[in-house]
């Protein structure tokens, strides 16, 4: 079952940038909730209780019950606008949620098991591709983060999407071929592999010419045998 946090929120009768720009001067942010078939209602929220929403994580996440005149709506956030410059809220939207309904929704991936990973131990760096993945489930079912273990990755391996398990009732959106992280080798690592395969194939070459090199003391061998005839042939002259 999801958390589901409160927020207060002030009707705002008027609509219009000039209404907006009131509501910021009187320290709150303008917004709206919408959907689940009803007509769209205009409201503002205190300005430092939802930048501390947003910059707490998991905001397009989490499931509201805004108080609004005496009535708690449902809902969950859809977009949020920052100033450029400034980086304060300028705007909120919020989505109505009805009872068992399925929406779409980003997801943060954590990566876990890095530090029993083989590759890192060998000096590889993670290099997480896919930061969150896109999936579709029911308001209620909604998963925090999605878990990637890379506890067995060895270097230049990657995970995918479909080595991951996914919680029942969770939909992914995003293709099952997906890379989510990979071991990068490190700085100097396809030298080391050129050196050491050139290393190994150089080993057995070196040994394939020890049996010509012994050969050569049997050439040299045959040296004494010649020089012993001389002595018979100088004999035959004195006789």
């Amino acid at each position: 079952m999801a958390t589901v946090k409160e927020l207060k929120a002030t009707a705002r009768p008027q609509s219009g940038k000039g209404a907006a720009r009131a509501e910021r001067r009187a320290g709150r942010v303008p917004g709206v909730i919408y959907g689940n078939n009803q007509p769209p209602v205009t409201i503002s929220v205190d300005d430092r209780e939802l930048r501390q929403r947003i910059l707490a994580g998991r905001f397009l996440t989490t499931i509201y019950d805004i108080e609004l005149e005496g009535k708690k709506h449902r809902v969950i956030p859809r977009d949020f606008h920052l100033d450029p410059v400034k980086d304060f809220p300028l705007h909120v939207d919020f989505m109505r949620l009805g009872e068992g309904a399925t929406i779409r929704v980003s997801v943060p991936l954590h990566v876990v098991g890095a530090e029993a990973a083989p590759g890192i131990k060998r000096g590889g760096t993670v290099n997480i591709v896919t930061h969150a993945l896109d999936l579709e489930c029911s308001v209620d079912n909604i998963p925090q983060y999605i878990e990637a273990d890379v506890g067995s990755l060895e270097i230049s391996h990657s995970l995918h999407l479909s080595d991951v398990k996914l919680p029942a009732g969770v939909k992914s959106l995003t293709r099952e071929d997906a890379t989510l992280v990979t071991i990068v080798p490190p700085s100097g690592y396809a030298e080391e592999q050129k050196a050491a395969a050139a290393a190994a194939g150089a080993a057995p070459a070196a040994g394939a010419a020890a049996p010509a090199a012994a050969a050569a003391p049997a050439a040299g061998a045959a040296a004494p045998a010649a020089g012993a005839k001389a002595p018979a042939g100088g004999g035959d002259k004195k006789k």
